[in-house]
């Protein structure tokens, strides 16, 4: 088995037991993460000398029988709107190309002070909006399952890094789906936790009531691991929690005596019948493993993505005013005075699809609208809490898929946003009542693309989503299989 087929459990095992030296992983992973991503682009720019000198550190420690984190030594992938300092950081975007901050987010904080590697930002849709990786500024990514599809988005870097084994594991964030999308387009293992249970202090926000950092990794037991590194409360975070969330204590206690819900909406029109012949087999697997499955009725699918895009829109005119080619990252050279350069740095700076999402925005909360869209969007947010609180009464999970069909082609969704945005319909709802969600591996197409399925969970009880998660994965292979595109160009 080559280095790269290690999960991050087991590379931090090889890592303890003197099997392999920091530096001598870290260089491999940085010689295999070029070569491979010269195919995929899931990355944007490495981080080599930090790494290298990161790689020394941790040995230095290992080596003076010092304690270090669970998983010491493993290298990862951080989505390009998470801070780290010293380290370009620009959301894919032009408007923030050369912005340099000068503190970590939170969550880079504890995965540094857990002794794990940061080897390079992740690529992702340009301010996380998109669901596809192709609205960056800079490049597409691919996925590594086909090479002519989308890796789904926003956190489409972190996802194809992870597929295609250029990283044990990355960090992502998930607005609307934004980390469970791309982990179903890449057949890997992505946890959108609970809003508040992650710190949001260093994410450059896109909708801020909404918006929740999360790990992607090939399994739900190395998930599980991450989250309890990254989550728990953050002074510097208004909206984070104070309550302490352990997950690993019960993560080998399988599904036997928990009830888990199938909503009937989430199989009618749209959905592709090998997507839902695929879910429907995991429910199997689930039942057999003591699970009692059964249908009911969620009717309030048809009001979520509509809800979203005029709240999310509306945080994003808010949040996105900052950048303006005054404080940092971009200005037009030819701007001349104050309004000049507000108008030309943003017209030049941010792309269509960021524009698009702007101007819905700001209409949605401008005089004579406010009441007819963006409160009334709340007042449908308010309802979808509301069903999902009655569901979680009567079962401890619902089970359904990511998304209506596997990943499209490069090019196709941003011919048709209209379908691009119907994507997330099985998704939004979780951001908008704050809810976890598990995204798993549970099969492929006839094109030998992946199909993933989605769990989720009350607020708060990302337990037993992993440990669903680990049931399933030890009963299934799904997430053990890897796309050709490594052994071919390792080949090389």
């Amino acid at each position: 088995m080559a280095f790269y087929e290690w999960t991050p459990l087991e590379t931090a095992s090889k890592i303890r037991n003197k099997e392999i030296g920091v530096r001598e992983l870290l260089e491999a992973t940085l010689a295999h993460a070029v070569k491979v991503d010269n195919e995929i682009g899931a990355f944007l720019r490495f981080e080599n000398e930090y790494a290298l000198k990161k790689a020394d550190e941790v040995q230095a420690k290992i080596d003076r029988g010092e304690q270090v984190g669970t998983l010491a030594g493993v290298p990862f992938g951080l989505k390009d709107n998470i801070c780290s300092k010293g380290m370009e950081t620009c959301c894919a975007s032009k408007i923030l190309g050369g912005f340099y901050p000068p503190y970590d987010a939170t969550v880079m904080k504890k995965l540094d002070e857990a002794d794990v590697i940061m080897i390079g930002k992740t690529n992702m849709d340009e301010f996380a909006m998109g669901s596809t990786t192709e609205t960056s500024y800079y490049k597409a990514t691919k996925n590594p399952w086909g090479l002519d599809c989308v890796p789904g988005g926003s956190s489409g870097g972190s996802a194809a890094a992870v597929a295609s084994r250029e990283v044990p594991f990355s960090i992502g964030s998930d607005t609307g789906g934004s980390i469970r999308q791309p982990a179903s387009y890449c057949g890997v293992t992505g946890l959108k936790p609970t809003y508040g249970a992650v710190s949001r202090f260093g994410l450059i926000a896109y909708g801020s009531s909404l918006d929740q950092i999360g790990p992607i990794a090939t399994t739900a037991r190395d998930c599980a691991e991450i989250f309890e590194m990254i989550c728990g409360y953050d002074e510097m975070d208004s909206t984070s929690m104070p309550m302490e969330i352990k997950v690993l204590d019960q993560i080998d206690d399988g599904v036997k005596g928990l009830k888990i819900g199938i909503p009937r909406s989430y199989f009618g029109e749209g959905l592709d019948p090998q997507v839902r012949d695929a879910v429907l087999k995991a429910a199997e697997v689930f039942e057999k493993s003591g699970a009692e499955v059964e249908e009911f009725d969620l009717s309030m699918l048809d009001y979520a993505v509509p809800a979203y895009y005029i709240i999310a829109s509306a945080e994003a005119s808010s949040n996105l005013s900052r950048f303006d080619g005054v404080k940092y990252g971009f200005r037009s050279e030819s701007a001349e005075g104050l309004r000049d350069i507000y108008l030309k740095t943003r017209t030049e700076g941010f792309g269509s699809e960021v524009k698009k999402r702007i101007m819905l925005g700001a209409f949605a909360l401008s005089s004579g609208y406010y009441d007819a869209y963006y409160n009334k969007a709340l007042q449908v947010k308010a309802l979808i809490k509301k069903a999902f609180d009655d569901a979680f009464a009567k079962y401890d999970m619902i089970l359904g898929p990511v998304a209506p069909t596997t990943a499209p082609k490069l090019g196709e969704s941003l011919k048709d946003p209209l379908a691009m945005y119907l994507s997330d319909i099985y998704t939004v709802s979780a951001n908008l009542a704050g809810l976890p969600g598990l995204a798993l591996p549970c099969g492929f197409s006839r094109e030998k693309m992946p199909i993933g399925m989605q769990l989720l969970a009350k607020a708060f009880d990302e337990g037993k989503l992993l440990r669903a998660g680990v049931l399933y994965q030890r009963e299934t292979a799904f997430h053990e299989k890897m796309p050709a595109v490594i052994g071919e160009v390792g080949e090389e």
